[in-house]
């Protein structure tokens, strides 16, 4: 792949200088990065941090990863079970059962495992493969001011590290953008306040390496469940290939020190089969599960993502996967803005579209969290009578992951299911049998359903939407021609679905226009740009100038 060469910047060092050097900061610096943008990402230590974190993605991630030339499904890195999530109580019945089997709505398994280290790897290895990003390692904020034109960030060498100077300098870049994690300095300078839940766990991580496959120590246990016991609140999860996760909760009146010694660790581990003799013991460290979020995520030419926004407890697993989403939302945001598309006023709508977007997951990660962290059994009896009845009512069927809505943002309010993740089949097309991304591409596209989808369009909306460098594809359904053949029928299911011939796709694979016509798509797609604040030819040449 070839990369544009990124522009002179004259007064500027960088287009975007991104503060945190995590996944979801080299995730953004990857997205600039490929669209020839000039990026400066600091981050504060000049080793990557080893230990695990996170240690599962969403389909949604897999679909993002897969831009980047990441194939969860054929990567040795990454692991995935065919099996459903299990929620049980002491007595070992079921009190619920969630499909993480299935393939998703977008095309991936609903669910995979990784080891985070590994991952940054990947990433840093890409980000370092792009000509215009700059990673400046060692180095953290102290101070960003911001004027009409861009931002000016203070740095200094991280005292932390060995041999720290005390040097400090100067930068300059057109926007900032805070990954620098739940202490983020770049939340706190800008003054922005959380809103916090007041919800407060602690739990003791056990990351483990099993000498031989775990399954052989224990075969008839889930690859993935929460034991909803009140003398000790559990949760067993893969760590990604090789790798195993306990998760144990601290009970009132524990000593946080006492518990994540080596030695208490075995000890909660021998009901379990692990051993110093068949595993090897990775981390351990006690983390306080929160739920808390910024109020606001934009402030001028500054913003921020990932945990520098959000904090939410795991058992959704969506920690990560909502800083992914962020990079995404903000990437194409500023591609677009930096390349005298789009108004820097879009940046508004970063916030509604994902605050909105992340609070639902951190409502369901707590409403999760209130099931499992139940330490007094009587309370614990009440809900596994509660939880079993319900079981029982649906015929014992698993339920499956819920679509989430973005918030009020750039997509139709009239349109139905405008908001939503958009779905993914295989395709036929350019030669190739793949899933659409792959196949088709991405970005902002016109999808018609056995229809041409130039006809959906005005002349003057043409123009509109050739400056955002949108694509016409036509899905041609059996027996029917079309830019890309819909193999298994998932379009036209799909769109049968949401009763849609016409969709307007945005480049973070959401939805932003639904019609059965072209003159109501017509009116939903002119919707959809005035949210984008388009730039007329004349003032973007002036602001990419």
């Amino acid at each position: 792949m070839t990369f544009p060469t990124p522009p002179d910047t004259g007064a500027f060092d960088a287009d975007v200088t991104i503060v945190g050097g995590g996944p979801v900061g080299t995730m953004l610096a990857i997205l600039l990065g490929q669209r020839g943008k000039r990026v400066l990402l600091v981050e504060r230590w000049t080793a990557a941090y080893g230990r695990p974190r996170a240690v599962t993605y969403d389909h949604e991630i897999a679909r993002i990863l897969a831009t980047l030339g990441i194939d969860s499904e054929n990567d040795p890195a990454i692991g995935y079970h065919d099996e459903l999530y299990y929620w049980r109580n002491a007595q070992g019945e079921n009190l619920q059962v969630v499909d993480w089997q299935s393939i998703s709505a977008s095309g991936w398994r609903v669910r995979y495992w990784f080891n985070q280290p590994d991952l940054e790897v990947r990433l840093t290895g890409i980000a370092a493969t792009l000509p215009g990003v700059t990673q400046l390692r060692g180095w953290e904020g102290v101070e960003p001011a911001q004027d009409a034109q861009g931002v000016t960030l203070e740095l200094r060498r991280n005292p932390q590290e060995a041999g720290a100077t005390g040097a400090t300098r100067t930068v300059r870049a057109r926007f900032v953008v805070g990954a620098d994690g739940a202490n983020s300095f770049v939340r706190e300078r800008l003054g922005i306040a959380n809103e916090d839940r007041g919800y407060f766990f602690d739990w003791l991580i056990l990351d483990m390496i099993p000498k031989t496959p775990y399954e052989t120590i224990r075969p008839h246990q889930p690859a993935q469940w929460q034991l909803c016991d009140p003398r000790r609140p559990t949760t067993i999860v893969p760590g990604g290939p090789g790798r195993r996760r306990w998760e144990f909760m601290v009970l009132p009146g524990e000593s946080v020190e006492e518990i994540q010694t080596p030695e208490n660790a075995w000890k909660l581990l021998a009901p379990w089969g692990l051993t110093p003799d068949n595993a090897e013991l990775e981390r351990s460290a006690v983390y306080r599960f929160q739920a808390r979020w910024a109020k606001t995520w934009n402030q001028g030419r500054c913003a921020i993502a990932g945990d520098a926004a959000h904090l939410m407890p795991p058992f959704a697993g969506e920690g990560m996967c909502a800083g992914l989403r962020d990079a995404l939302a903000l990437g194409w945001r500023l591609n677009g803005i930096l390349a005298g598309r789009l108004g820097q006023e879009v940046l508004g709508s970063y916030t509604t579209e994902r605050l909105a977007h992340a609070r639902h997951y951190i409502d369901f990660s707590q409403e999760l969290g209130k099931i499992i962290c139940i330490a007094d059994e009587r309370e614990a009896a009440e809900r596994d009578a509660r939880m079993k009845a319900d079981l029982a009512a649906r015929g014992h069927r698993p339920v499956p992951t819920d679509v989430c809505q973005l918030g009020p943002g750039i997509w139709s309010a009239d349109a139905p299911h405008a908001g939503e993740l958009s779905a993914q089949g295989i395709v036929e097309a350019n030669g190739r049998r793949d899933r659409f991304d792959q196949a088709v591409g991405y970005g902002w596209i016109v999808l018609a359903l056995d229809a041409d989808p130039a006809e959906a369009l005005t002349a003057g909306q043409h123009a509109q939407f050739a400056r955002l460098e949108g694509r016409l594809v036509r899905i041609g359904s059996a027996g029917r021609p079309g830019d890309a053949i819909d193999v298994n029928g998932t379009y036209a299911r799909w769109l049968g679905r949401i009763d849609a011939r016409y969709v307007l796709l945005r480049p973070d694979f959401y939805v932003a226009a639904t019609a059965n016509s072209p003159q109501v798509f017509r009116q939903r797609f002119d919707e959809v740009l005035v949210r984008l604040h388009l730039r007329h030819d004349e003032t973007a040449q002036a602001l990419a100038a």
